[in-house]
């Protein structure tokens, strides 16, 4: 049946053309002759055929060299025998499980859909959701028995952002079907792309439980490694000297602290905390992390005003430059970023803020947060203090000489990714502080 594929007879879509849709796709694009990308964003389609990625995830080169069809009629899906949704799981104010980008893409899927599609979803969710939430849609508005008439299939993402390691490629996929049939045609499919192998998982709620706890175990460990650094600094302990001490240990994990954002790890625990609600079970330890990883821009702001306490500098009105504002380094995604929450944390203590990030769209931070980003660092100089928020290639090679003349009086650095050298910036007359 594969070779139907690889002879153009029949045809893959993916649906959703973000940091995960779009490097699937292309990949896809370059193993067989009829790959279709599908996105309701007509903006994101225009630029994807002119060959561009404002996510950076795909080169130019890349969108040129693949078959990848992109488009915004939905139509196109009735001609798929395969159709992967791979959109983004987002959580509410509430910190609920936001289903509604996985409902409407089941719905368009759905309504173009043809008898005999498997629809293979790559979104995280907590277990279940494939056969109990989007197998239903896609029978009432296609009108066909799933089992019978299509069936599911679940591939749990696994893409980190700005990762050029870390591929599709190079990621091993784990591949589950609603039956030993669809599980093999995935397996064959994914197999043609993906370098590092395959896993079979015995079902769908088991790869679904997978792809969910990889992100938990992570948030965990950086909840761990946070409140370490909190307890060491009641301790007047340095934190980076004493995991530079622990990782000489040849099994120790080397997690740092430090902001928990994104679409991931920040979200992704509270998909299984809410089911696991849902069954009657609280999950003491999942939250216990998450409360912790939500409090970290808090702790850092109060530790701002502190520090510009103990320098004699601390009055309504000062004003602090804030490097990097994405959610992580050297990537342009600001989906979550815990930044904001050192921006408005400050500004209840009266403190004007003002944030420089190279790397961000200025355009996508002013629509999401409603924020400028600075155009230059002495756009609003002189600032009472500096936080290095983001671990930004561009910000290692910032000259501190140049950061201390856009500054006044003995002003604080916070190093909160410890990447700046504690020595060099003492030097030029900051107050360090590092998480």
């Amino acid at each position: 049946m594969l070779q139907e594929y690889r002879e153009g007879k029949k045809c893959i879509a993916v649906v959703g053309l973000g940091y995960v849709g779009l490097p699937l796709c292309v990949s896809l694009g370059r193993a067989f002759p009829k790959v279709t990308g599908f996105d309701i964003n007509a903006d994101r389609i225009r630029e994807l055929q002119a060959r561009l990625d404002r996510n950076e995830e795909v080169t130019s080169h890349e969108l040129m060299q693949t078959s990848a069809a992109f488009t915004a009629d939905p139509s196109v899906l009735e001609t798929a025998d395969v159709i992967i949704i791979a959109v983004p799981t987002p959580i509410n104010s509430h910190k609920i499980p936001d289903l509604a980008p996985l409902r409407l893409s089941s719905e368009i899927v759905g309504r173009n859909m043809k008898p005999g599609v498997i629809v293979v979803y790559e979104s995280t969710v907590y277990p279940s959701v494939t056969e109990e939430v989007c197998g239903p849609i896609l029978e009432l508005h296609s009108g066909l028995a799933c089992g019978a008439e299509f069936r599911l299939g679940y591939s749990p993402e696994r893409m980190n952002p700005g990762d050029k390691a870390h591929t599709v490629e190079n990621i091993v996929k784990v591949v589950a079907g609603q039956d030993e049939e669809t599980t093999e045609l995935l397996c064959s499919i994914y197999g043609s792309i993906v370098k590092a192998g395959i896993h079979r998982a015995p079902n769908i709620k088991t790869a679904e439980a997978a792809k969910v706890i990889e992100n938990i175990q992570r948030d965990l460990n950086i909840a761990l490694m946070n409140e370490l650094a909190i307890i060491f600094k009641k301790l007047g302990i340095d934190s980076g000297e004493v995991l530079a001490a622990a990782k000489t240990k040849w099994n120790f994990i080397p997690f740092e602290p430090g902001l928990v954002g994104g679409h991931c790890i920040g979200v992704d625990p509270y998909y299984l905390t809410f089911k696991a609600e849902e069954l009657g079970y609280r999950p003491e330890v999942i939250l216990s992390g998450r409360r912790i990883n939500d409090n970290m821009g808090k702790y850092i702001a109060e530790q701002t005003i502190k520090e510009l306490i103990k320098a004699e500098v601390c009055f309504k009105g000062n004003k602090i430059l804030i490097l990097g504002f994405t959610f992580k380094e050297n990537i342009n995604d600001i989906r979550n970023t815990r930044v904001i929450d050192i921006y408005h944390e400050l500004r209840q203590f009266g403190v004007q803020c003002f944030i420089f990030d190279p790397v961000a769209d200025a355009d996508d931070v002013h629509e999401e947060y409603g924020l400028q980003l600075l155009q230059t660092l002495i756009e609003h100089a002189p600032y009472d203090g500096v936080i290095a928020a983001v671990k930004h290639d561009a910000f290692r090679t910032l000259d501190i000489a140049r950061l201390k003349s856009v500054c006044r009086g003995e002003p604080v650095f916070m190093d909160v990714k410890s990447c700046f050298s504690r020595e060099a910036i003492v030097a030029h007359g900051f107050r360090y502080w590092r998480l």
